[in-house]
């Protein structure tokens, strides 16, 4: 089973790319806007070099935290490393998110939205 955890959250990536096998992306984000946050998630160079950038990412919505990558951040590196301005992204309902979710909040009564401008580029 691969896992993905960021502070008190944690998902279960192997149940999330089951749940979205048949759909095309959602949209897209702009690799720059998302680069800071790298430093923030445990990376292997060398599987960095492996990685599959036609591969879009998967992202959930995070009750009272925004859009977050769940699946891709070392493809997001790699992006980044190489100058690739756009990633394709997969975003799970709250359902497929609740799905796969391990461990993370429930309370969602005070969910603050990121505005689509901050996560997505314009077309």
């Amino acid at each position: 089973m691969e896992i993905f955890q960021m502070l008190g959250w944690r998902w279960d990536i192997t149940e999330a790319k089951k749940l979205i096998q048949d759909r095309g992306p959602d949209g897209w984000i702009v690799t720059e806007r998302w680069a800071a946050m790298i430093q923030l998630v445990a990376i292997d160079a060398e599987h960095v070099l492996r990685v599959d950038l036609s591969e879009p990412l998967i992202m959930a919505t995070v009750p009272n935290g925004g859009m977050l990558i769940i699946d891709g951040w070392h493809r997001l590196c790699k992006a980044v490393a190489f100058g690739v301005a756009e990633l394709f992204v997969v975003i799970l309902t709250e359902e497929e998110e609740l799905a796969c979710r391990i461990v993370g909040e429930e309370d969602d009564e005070e969910e603050e939205d990121m505005p689509d401008e901050d996560v997505f580029g314009s077309a």
